[in-house]
C-alpha cells in the first residue's frame, strides 16, 4: 500500500502549501484506491471515495483507463459500491471525455441487456471526443443492424450534442479588475520562472500577478456572486507576448468557472478585455475554452477641431478616456445585442467578439467541442446516407471577383478543408486549414500533453509531414524540476509520434537546440502552414502561428486548425544598407518607420507582415520573420527569389540529415520524408513548373509599408524606457532609439547574445570582433559579462570546422559540458564571456536571469518586465535589444558605445547585410 501512503504524504505537503490534493493519473495510485473502496472497512474507504469521483483526472491518462473499466464493473453489477448508484456511474462516465470512457460506453450502448444499452446511448450522444475505433465500430454494428447504434447515429447526425447544450445567456454581469497599465503581458499571468509548474494547475495558479491581487480579485467575487470578474489591460493590450495557454488557465481558474464538478482546476469561460484589444494568439486561447474577449476601446485618441490627433511635447498622441472600467466598475454583456452596457448606458459594439462561430465555442464550453462536433456530425451523415442538417454557424466565406491574392491568402486557398469547390477565398473568410508541421514546446508540452489526453487522443494525425518536441527551454540547468518533467514528456511524444530532442531510450544525444530553429529547418515548403506552442514560431518558409498548448494540441491530434484568413500589410525596402550597419539594425527600424509613416497606429498589429526580403536565406530572414511577434502581427511570411530559396532547403536537408544521422528519425521515417519533400520542391524550382511562391500583383492589403534603408545611419535599440511617466509606454517594443541616443554614456551590467534571433553569422560576429581586439589591444578584458549561447549545437558544429569555436573558447571564462549540465541556475557573473549550452537560455527567464536591477543588452525577444532581469531594491532591471556587434562591445567597454566607438570596433567584419531584390516579386493572377 506503499503508493496511496506517498500520495497522502504528497497531500499533507501540499496542505502545507495551502494546496488541495494532486489531481491523479496514474493507473497504480487509483487501482489500490479502487481496492480500497471495495473494502467496506478499510479505514481510507471515504477518502479513496471522494479521490475516485472527484480527483481524477479523465481522457487518455491511465487512471482513467482503471475508473472507467470499475464505472462498468458497477454498472453491470459486477461490483456493487452503495455511494455508486449506476445512474450515477453512468454521469462519472459522462463527464471523462473520451477515451476508455468511450470504449467502455460502446461496450455497453452495443451489450446484450437493453436497458443498460440504452442508458449508455444516452450518455453517448452527449459525448464529441470520438476517434476512428470509435466511430468504426459504431459503422459496423450499425451495418450489422444493430437499432442502438442506428439511434446514436442520428442523435450524431442531428448534433444533438450541440442543440440540446443551454443557450448562451442573454446578459452577462461582470466585475471590472484593472490588471495593469500597458500592455499585459502573459509574463505576468503566468511567470516563465514557474514555468515547472504549468501542469499543476493549482499550485502554478497562485503565481498569477501577485497574491495581492488574487486577494483583490477574490474580494470582489464575493462583493458581486452574480458577476464575473473581467481582467482589464488599461491603455493596453491584454496577452502579449509568450502563447502559455497557462496564462489562460489561470485567469480562468480565478474568475472562470469549474468545466466538470469531476474535475479539479480545470475551469472554463474567462472574461477579459483590453483597451487596444486582445493579443490574437491569447483570443485563441481564451476561445478554446469558451471565454470572452473583448476590445475596450475605453481610451481614444484626443483631436483637435480639424479631426487631428493632438501630441504632447514628446510627440506622443494624447488619449482621453471614452468611458471608465476603473476596479470594481459593474457592466453588463448583451450576447444577443452584442453590446457592452453600463447600467443603461450603451459603451460599445461587441460583434467581433460574438460572432457566430465565437457563440457556438461558448455554448460549447470551448472550441474543441466544435471542431470534433462537426467531424462526426459529417461522419454519421455519410454513414446513414443522408444530407447533415446545417447545425452549426455557416463557415464565412469572402471572395472578390477580379481581386489577386495575397501569400497568405494562396496558403490558405491551397490548404484549406470543407470550402466550397472551386470558390477562390480572399482575407476575413473562416477556414478550416490542414496543418503541415507542429511544434511543442518544452515548458509548454505538459500542457499539451494533459489536452491530448483530454480530447482522448492518442496517435499523431496522419495529415501532419512533421513534428517536433524541442528541449530548448530547459537547456540551461537541468535541474530537479527538468528532471521531474521532461522526460516524462519526452516519453509521451515521442510515443504519440514526434521527434523528440531528447531520446526516451536515451540512445542519441540531447539536442536542446532552440524551437524555431529546427521548425524553420524542418519546413521544407513554403506553402506549408506550421503551428507551434511557442509565440515565436514565426518561420522564413511558409506560414506560421504561434499558438497555445491547446491549439497545438488540436494540430497533433486532427492535423487541422481553424481560423479567419488575416489581412495583409506588405512590408518592401528601397535604398542601400550602410556598410557598418547589421540586419538586426533594419529589423528595429522598420518597426520605427511604419509607426512614423502611420502616426503612432500599429498597422502590423493583428495581421500578416508580408515581407519581401528575397534575398536573404532563411536563417537570416528568420530575424526579421521572428520579431514580428513583437511587432504584434498575427505570423508573417517572407518572400524569397527562387535561387535564394533553393539555397534554404538545400541547408534544411542537411540539417535534417544530420538529425537522421543521430538516429532522431522513427519508425515512420518522418525526418526523411521531409527529406524527400525538399528534393521535390528544389526540381519543381529549378524546372520552372512550380516557382517560389509570391503573391499576386493585384492582390490587396491592408496597408504597404516601405523601409528606407538609407536612412538607416545608426544601430537602432529597442528600449523597454522603464521610467516613462506614462506606465502603459513601458515595455512595449515600440521605443527604438538610435545610438546616439544613449551618448556613449549608459552603462551596461551585462551582455547576451543568443536567443532564436541569432545565427551561424552572429557567433562569427563575436569571434571577429573579439580577435581583431585582441590584435588591437594585445588582450581581451569584458568591463561585464558576456553570455553567449548559440541556438543549434549544429552552428557550433559549423563553428568549429571554420575556427571560429576555437578563438571563442579561447576568450571564454566558462563552456558548458553536456557530460556534467549545470544542476543549479547562475545567479552572480564575473566579467568573463560564459558559452553556455544551445537553446533559450537568459531569453526565457525561466532558468537563469541577469543579477536583479541589471541593465542587460541582448540579442533575445523580449524586453518585458522581469523576463531576462527583475527589478531590484535600488533600480529597474531593464534589458534593451540590440544587434550582436552593439551587445558585444558593450560588455567589452561596459556602457553603450558612441557611433565613432562602434564604426571602428566593426571595420573589416563581416555584418549580416541585406540588399533588396531588384524585381518586383509578385505573379500574375489566375482569379
Amino acid at each position: 500500500m506503499n503508493i496511496y501512503k506517498d500520495y497522502i504524504k504528497e497531500i499533507e505537503e501540499r496542505k502545507d502549501q495551502g494546496l488541495h490534493p494532486k489531481p491523479i493519473d496514474g493507473a497504480e495510485l487509483l487501482s489500490e484506491i479502487i481496492a480500497q473502496i471495495k473494502d467496506t472497512g478499510n479505514a481510507d474507504r471515504a477518502d479513496s471515495l471522494k479521490f475516485f469521483i472527484y480527483n481524477t483526472l479523465p481522457g487518455t491518462t491511465s487512471a482513467a483507463g482503471v475508473k472507467a473499466k470499475f464505472l462498468k464493473e458497477i454498472i453491470l453489477g459486477e461490483s456493487v459500491v452503495e455511494e455508486i448508484s449506476q445512474t450515477f456511474a453512468f454521469e462519472l462516465l459522462s463527464h471523462m471525455k473520451g477515451g476508455k470512457s468511450i470504449e467502455v460506453l460502446l461496450d455497453l450502448a452495443l451489450g446484450n441487456d437493453a436497458a443498460i444499452a440504452q442508458q449508455a446511448a444516452e450518455v453517448l450522444k452527449t459525448q464529441v471526443f470520438l476517434y476512428e475505433a470509435d466511430t468504426t465500430r459504431l459503422k459496423e454494428a450499425y451495418n450489422s443492424g444493430n437499432e442502438i447504434a442506428k439511434e446514436i447515429l442520428e442523435s450524431y447526425a442531428q448534433a444533438e450534442f450541440f442543440t440540446k447544450l443551454p443557450e448562451v445567456a442573454d446578459e452577462i454581469k461582470v466585475i471590472t479588475y484593472i490588471a495593469g497599465e500597458g500592455d499585459i503581458s502573459t509574463d505576468l499571468l503566468s511567470p516563465g520562472n514557474q514555468a515547472h509548474s504549468r501542469s499543476d494547475r493549482e499550485l502554478h495558479g497562485k503565481c498569477m500577478i501577485t497574491p495581492a491581487a488574487q486577494e483583490e480579485i477574490k474580494a470582489l467575487q464575493a462583493q458581486h456572486p452574480d458577476a464575473s470578474v473581467m481582467l482589464i489591460a488599461e491603455k493596453g493590450t491584454m496577452g502579449v507576448g509568450s502563447s502559455r495557454m497557462s496564462g489562460v488557465n489561470n485567469v480562468a481558474l480565478w474568475t472562470g468557472k469549474q468545466a466538470s464538478p469531476y474535475v479539479p482546476f480545470v475551469n472554463i469561460a474567462p472574461i477579459v478585455g483590453g483597451t487596444n484589444g486582445i493579443s490574437p494568439i491569447f483570443l485563441t486561447t481564451v476561445d478554446v475554452t469558451g471565454g470572452i474577449g473583448v476590445d475596450l476601446k475605453n481610451w481614444v485618441k484626443k483631436v483637435d477641431e480639424n479631426g487631428n490627433p493632438i501630441r504632447n511635447e514628446n510627440g506622443d498622441i494624447v488619449l482621453e478616456e471614452a468611458y471608465s472600467v476603473a476596479t470594481g466598475t459593474l457592466l453588463t454583456i448583451n450576447t444577443k445585442e452584442k453590446k457592452l452596457y453600463n447600467g443603461d448606458q450603451e459603451l460599445i459594439d461587441l460583434t467581433k467578439s460574438f460572432t457566430p462561430q465565437k457563440m457556438e465555442f461558448i455554448k460549447a464550453g470551448g472550441s474543441y467541442a466544435i471542431v470534433f462536433g462537426k467531424k462526426l456530425q459529417t461522419f454519421a451523415a455519410q454513414t446513414l446516407g443522408i444530407e447533415a442538417p446545417v447545425v452549426f454557424a455557416p463557415s464565412k466565406e469572402i471572395s472578390h471577383e477580379g481581386q489577386g491574392l495575397t501569400a497568405v491568402e494562396k496558403i490558405f486557398n491551397r490548404n484549406a478543408v470543407g470550402t466550397t469547390p472551386g470558390k477562390v477565398l480572399h482575407a476575413g473568410s473562416d477556414v478550416r486549414v490542414q496543418v503541415n508541421i507542429v511544434g511543442s514546446q518544452d515548458t509548454t508540452g505538459l500542457m499539451t500533453s494533459q489536452e491530448l489526453e483530454s480530447m482522448a487522443a492518442t496517435v499523431i494525425s496522419p495529415v501532419v509531414d512533421g513534428a517536433y518536441q524541442s528541449g530548448c527551454h530547459t537547456a540551461s540547468v537541468w535541474d530537479k524540476k527538468a528532471q521531474a518533467n521532461i522526460p516524462k514528456l519526452m516519453k509521451f511524444m515521442n510515443d504519440f509520434g514526434l521527434i523528440t530532442a531528447r531520446d526516451p531510450k536515451g540512445e542519441y544525444h540531447s539536442m536542446t537546440d532552440v524551437i524555431h530553429k529546427v521548425l524553420n529547418d524542418i519546413t521544407v515548403d513554403e506553402w506549408a502552414i506550421i503551428i507551434g506552442g511557442d509565440s515565436h514560431t514565426r518561420m522564413s518558409k511558409g506560414v506560421a502561428f504561434g499558438a497555445d498548448s491547446g491549439t497545438v494540441a488540436l494540430a497533433l491530434a486532427t492535423g487541422e486548425a481553424s481560423m479567419p484568413i488575416p489581412e495583409s500589410v506588405k512590408v518592401t525596402f528601397k535604398g542601400e544598407m550602410k556598410p557598418h550597419m547589421d540586419f538586426r539594425d533594419v529589423v528595429h527600424a522598420t518597426q520605427a518607420q511604419m509607426l512614423k509613416q502611420f502616426g503612432g497606429e500599429n498597422v502590423f498589429q493583428g495581421r500578416i507582415i508580408e515581407v519581401h526580403i528575397g534575398t536573404l536565406p532563411a536563417d537570416q530572414a528568420f530575424t526579421f520573420t521572428d520579431w514580428t511577434a513583437e511587432m504584434k502581427a498575427k505570423a508573417s511570411i517572407n518572400i524569397s527569389e527562387d535561387n535564394t530559396l533553393i539555397e534554404s532547403l538545400e541547408i534544411a536537408k542537411g540539417r535534417i540529415q544530420i538529425m537522421i544521422d543521430k538516429g532522431m528519425d522513427n519508425h515512420n521515417k518522418v525526418l526523411q520524408g521531409l527529406i524527400d519533400k525538399a528534393n521535390k520542391r528544389i526540381e519543381e524550382i529549378r524546372s520552372g513548373e512550380k516557382p517560389a511562391l509570391t503573391p499576386d500583383a493585384n492582390a490587396k492589403y491592408y496597408a504597404e509599408v516601405v523601409v528606407d534603408l538609407d536612412v538607416i545611419v545608426e544601430p537602432m535599440i529597442a528600449d523597454p524606457d522603464v521610467n516613462n511617466d506614462d506606465v502603459s509606454k513601458r515595455y512595449t517594443h515600440d521605443t527604438i532609439r538610435d545610438l546616439s541616443y544613449y551618448g556613449g554614456e549608459k552603462k551596461v551590467d551585462l551582455g547576451f547574445v543568443g536567443s532564436c534571433m541569432v545565427h551561424k553569422g552572429d557567433l562569427k560576429i563575436v569571434s571577429q570582433m573579439l580577435k581583431n581586439l585582441e590584435k588591437k589591444n594585445g588582450k581581451v578584458e569584458f568591463s561585464a559579462p558576456l553570455v553567449v549561447a548559440a541556438p543549434t549545437y549544429n552552428i557550433i558544429d559549423e563553428l568549429k570546422a571554420e575556427g571560429d569555436w576555437e578563438l571563442l573558447e579561447k576568450y571564454s571564462g566558462f563552456e558548458f559540458n553536456d557530460n556534467a549540465p549545470k544542476g543549479e541556475a547562475r545567479t552572480t557573473y564575473e566579467n568573463v564571456m560564459y558559452l553556455e549550452r544551445p537553446g533559450c537560455n537568459l531569453c526565457m527567464g525561466n532558468q537563469e536571469k541577469a543579477a536583479k536591477g541589471d541593465t542587460v543588452l541582448a540579442t533575445s525577444t523580449r524586453l518585458f518586465q522581469g523576463r531576462v532581469v527583475e527589478d531590484s531594491e535600488r533600480k529597474k532591471g531593464e534589458s534593451l535589444l540590440a544587434s550582436t556587434p552593439v551587445v558585444v562591445l558593450s560588455a567589452i567597454i561596459g556602457r553603450i558605445p558612441n557611433i565613432e566607438e562602434y564604426k571602428a570596433a566593426v571595420e573589416g567584419i563581416d555584418l549580416t547585410t541585406f540588399v533588396p531584390s531588384i524585381k518586383e516579386l509578385t505573379s500574375t493572377s489566375a482569379h
